[in-house]
């Protein structure tokens, strides 16, 4: 396995204006009103999909603390087929993943207005800001090789 080439504590301290501004930043989608359980399940599936095993890691263990189940959180990469997720999360992964994906194809009318029949205005921007958010800290964790945090026991 290939060694960090920075531990996320030390990105702290030698970044701590832009770890403030990315946790003031994540904190936004939750205080618009979104369900927790939701942004940790879009923020799974982003980490997933950009291979980020920091954030992986640790959006599982935000997830579990929420309650969220243990099925969803085992399919969420085949969230497609996996028939437990509602159209309101699965709408929510859509967007991720359109989002996530970006320079594939960028975002067509059909992907926007498929997530806009689940989603308010507000609720998609907001909705938005987090998976941007999250594939920044995907690709900073990324290009540190932060090791994943170890999940807490009870």
């Amino acid at each position: 396995m290939p060694h960090a080439r920075l531990e996320y504590a030390q990105f702290g301290k030698i970044a701590p204006s832009a770890v403030a501004a990315l946790q003031a930043l994540s904190r936004t989608a939750s205080e618009a009103g979104l369900e927790k359980d939701l942004i940790e399940l879009i923020k799974v599936r982003a980490s997933q999909i950009n291979g980020c095993a920091f954030c992986l890691q640790y959006h599982l263990n935000e997830a579990r603390k929420l309650g969220v189940a243990a099925e969803k959180l085992d399919l969420a990469a085949a969230w497609h087929d996996a028939g437990i997720f509602s159209e309101r999360e699965q709408a929510a992964l859509k967007w991720t993943e359109t989002l996530t994906r970006v320079a594939e194809g960028g975002v067509s009318d059909e992907a926007f207005a498929a997530v806009g029949r689940h989603f308010s205005e507000t609720e998609i921007a907001f909705l938005t800001v987090a998976v941007g958010t999250i594939n920044l800290w995907n690709r900073i964790g990324v290009a540190f090789r932060f090791a994943p945090p170890v999940p807490r026991r009870n």
